[in-house]
């Protein structure tokens, strides 16, 4: 059996993550780690900034808003990714389409126990649902605002962990809006405001896309996505792989066995996975620095990140499991940094990468800076170093 090192994946993350070369374009960068969180919109920004050269603001609207070449729709974990267009059937047919049903359940049990809903809880959904929809059809994008006012059913108030310390009511919008974009009719169109805004519009699927997202089967589905990740995060383990999807143990193992995966070895002796006309090896690019935002698709991307992360998760994960933003030289997360006023980015290096790699990093974080310019960004999941830097 081949085992592939630390010191190759570290390379393969480098090369294959256009993080030790940057990527010709935004749908190339976002294609070579599959999606790009968005649960903090400015994760997709500062994501896409970091291995795109010369980057702008409207470079990425464009593609998001303009050609449409990427979406942003549920995915993984009941996550908020951005996807170029390639690969949305793929995730929602393997991924989101799962969740419908348990969706609806579960906010039909609400209605019922809240007295919400008149009669028949699941007849009220569906035409609440059904309302909506055509409201955001006939006004093309629309905010939760402004459905509400076309569907006054969505003002009315649901109550999540009634008689607990972190009870919070919430509008039926949010809900309603929630399940339609899990079963795809909807999708989140512009924001409202700047690229760090997280109050999306919304617009009909079909509408914004041209097109209905095509029905795949969901095995099919659950492969096809496998052996894109696979290509960019492998080799990773059974473990990575099911945690990265949400699927289940035997949905994991079937994917692997669809794609024909083939065993490696990796240092520490676990068993990872890697595609079957994956050559693998690849040269150890020229040192490299980046600063990578919270949630960031390569801090994210795999359970198991000891052979990367080393010792510092304590500092830069919050309790969630959520990443907050890093350093990383040579493939290592080394440190981590804040935006600690408008135009002032400042790290904290957990661990010595000498002089030159140092001063690389200053040179980074200058750039960072200048890029972000006055807008006061703070991350969505907070994390005790990006707190302690910035104040």
């Amino acid at each position: 059996m081949r085992t592939i090192s630390d010191a190759e994946r570290r390379a393969r993350l480098a090369r294959r993550h256009d993080l030790a070369v940057p990527a010709s374009g935004v749908e190339t960068a976002v294609d070579a780690v599959v999606a790009l969180h968005s649960s903090d919109p400015v994760s997709v920004y500062l994501s896409a900034r970091a291995r795109v050269r010369n980057l702008t603001v409207d470079d990425l609207d464009e593609a998001l808003y303009g050609r449409r070449s990427l979406v942003r729709m549920l995915g993984m974990r009941r996550t908020l990714f951005v996807v170029p267009r390639a690969t949305a059937a793929e995730m929602d047919a393997g991924c989101t389409k799962a969740l419908v049903d348990g969706e609806r359940r579960r906010l039909v049990r609400m209605l019922e126990e809240q007295g919400v809903a008149d009669g028949d809880a699941a007849a009220w959904l569906r035409e609440v649902c059904d309302r909506t929809a055509t409201a955001v059809a006939m006004r093309g994008a629309a905010t939760a605002a402004e459905l509400t006012r076309d569907v006054p059913e969505l003002a009315l108030k649901l109550t999540f962990g009634e008689g607990r310390r972190w009870a919070a009511t919430v509008g039926v919008s949010t809900r309603v809006l929630f399940l339609l974009a899990t079963e795809a009719r909807i999708v989140r169109a512009r924001p409202v405001g700047s690229w760090i805004s997280g109050q999306y519009r919304w617009a009909s699927t079909s509408a914004w896309l041209g097109d209905d997202l095509p029905a795949l089967d969901p095995a099919a589905a659950r492969a096809a996505l496998l052996r894109r990740w696979l290509f960019a995060f492998g080799p990773a383990t059974a473990t990575d792989a099911k945690w990265w999807t949400g699927w289940t143990v035997a949905q994991t193992q079937r994917a692997l066995a669809d794609v024909d995966a083939i065993e490696v070895g990796l240092d520490g002796g676990d068993a990872g996975w890697i595609l079957p006309d994956d050559d693998g090896r690849v040269r150890t690019p020229r040192p490299w620095v980046a600063l990578l935002p919270g949630l960031d698709p390569t801090v994210m991307g795999w359970k198991e990140r000891g052979w990367f992360l080393g010792p510092h998760g304590d500092a830069l994960f919050d309790r969630n499991g959520n990443a907050g933003p890093t350093v990383w030289c040579d493939g290592r997360v080394v440190g981590g940094w804040a935006v600690v006023a408008p135009g002032d980015v400042a790290f904290r290096l957990l661990e010595d990468v000498g002089a030159e790699a140092t001063r690389a990093i200053e040179s980074e974080a200058a750039r960072l800076a200048a890029w972000i310019g006055d807008r006061t960004v703070t991350p969505r999941f907070r994390t005790p170093l990006e707190r302690e830097l910035a104040g």
